[in-house]
């Protein structure tokens, strides 16, 4: 029998409470973040809620049960402890991306190095070509707070293919189909980032065809990796 769906509801949240907060760890692992800054959230699958980071929190004093649940006006609906000073930012990207289903922000040293000068990371490398498939934008100054970062993001990433926005004088957000997604693209953003300022110190770096970063793109989107695996036939309810 399967469950009602109060519980169904409550196994995805315990599910996501655990995956955002082991993700939080990836953004310490790849250097993306120094002290409390920067912050991980994940849609809940089938529900206007998501999970996100609590506000000033070490990352080596994050748990599952510290994560904390909103709706997608912001609003707390779970959790002990205040959400993320960024709440609101995704909260308006989950409200307007309805495809999103991850949200991060980090300030790593790169990436913000551009976002310092306002200036797009150029598409000289095929990995930018195979994650990104253009250069990575800039997105208008905003104060921390309220929706005004969730609206640069929006603004600047509805129309590109690129799921990473260096938000002027201020740092990186990234969005994915799932947070796991979205913490790649971010990881991706600072190596790239590094790369090109080094390639920058030595000339200009040269630019890739636009065609062939359509070409680039679209491989790695949809035919690199490891095919899905047909489900075997007694896993689908066939009898043996």
């Amino acid at each position: 029998m399967s469950g009602s769906p109060y519980s169904e509801l409550a196994a995805a949240v315990s599910s996501l409470r655990q995956q955002v907060s082991d993700l939080h760890q990836e953004l310490v692992r790849y250097d993306l973040v120094v002290w409390t800054a920067g912050n991980v959230s994940g849609r809940v699958p089938g529900h206007d809620l998501f999970v996100i980071k609590p506000s000033g929190v070490r990352y080596d004093r994050l748990s599952p049960d510290s994560m904390i649940v909103c709706d997608l006006d912001g609003q707390v609906v779970e959790g002990e402890l205040s959400p993320s000073s960024d709440t609101a930012a995704h909260a308006y990207v989950y409200r307007h991306m309805p495809d999103v289903g991850g949200v991060v922000h980090t300030h790593s040293t790169y990436a913000c190095a551009w976002a310092a000068r306002g200036e797009p990371v150029p598409c000289v490398l095929t990995a930018m070509a195979d994650e990104f498939g253009d250069e990575i934008p800039v997105g208008p100054f905003a104060l921390i707070g309220d929706d005004s970062i969730g609206r640069g993001i929006v603004g600047t990433l509805g129309e590109h293919r690129s799921p990473a926005v260096l938000m002027q004088n201020h740092g990186v957000f990234t969005i994915g189909g799932d947070a796991r997604a979205a913490v790649k693209a971010a990881v991706m953003c600072e190596d790239v980032a590094r790369s090109v300022h080094i390639s920058r110190q030595l000339g200009e770096p040269i630019p890739i065809d636009p065609g062939d970063v359509d070409r680039l793109h679209a491989r790695y989107q949809n035919v690199y990796g490891q095919p899905a695996r047909p489900v075997p036939a007694t896993d689908r309810g066939a009898r043996p």
